[in-house]
């Protein structure tokens, strides 16, 4: 993100690219770190909702495996990428891979992320429903991730 004066005593913001629709410049890598450095690159309050959001996955799910991919966090455990977060104007997307199989099923069907995702948008950190995403995320990481071994 950056900013710049707009000559009139005001500062414009300039959104990371994943905040405007587009995918982020975040490079595909590995672990816990580049998940870290990507979330922290995103301005409030999309920046608290993925910190919201990762911890109650790092609680939720043991052995959880973190990594950028396609300029979003995604998370899985044991073969394979189960849900994605990723920071948008306005708003972050939780999108369950498979997420068809849930219940009950997330009201959100993405564009361009596969016919079987959904998930949800949320504004605020008042949006997150704890108990009903923990359930998703459990419920998730029963079913095939993506890019990884059918279980």
């Amino acid at each position: 993100m950056t900013s710049r004066d707009t000559g009139k005593g005001e500062t414009a913001i300039t959104l990371p690219e994943a905040m405007t629709g587009k995918a982020s410049p975040a490079k595909a890598a590995v672990g816990d770190k580049p998940v870290f450095a990507y979330i922290a690159s995103l301005p409030q309050p999309q920046r608290g909702i993925a910190e919201t959001v990762d911890a109650l996955a790092a609680k939720t799910l043991p052995g959880l495996q973190r990594s950028v991919k396609w300029g979003m966090s995604y998370y899985g455990v044991g073969d394979g990428w189960c849900f994605s977060c990723g920071g948008f104007a306005g708003h972050v997307k939780l999108m369950f891979v498979n997420g068809v199989a849930l219940e009950p099923v997330p009201p959100v069907t993405p564009v361009g992320m596969g016919k079987s995702t959904r998930g949800v948008e949320l504004a605020s950190v008042d949006d997150i429903d704890e108990r009903q995403i923990a359930e998703w995320m459990k419920q998730v990481t029963s079913v095939p991730g993506v890019g990884g071994k059918k279980r």
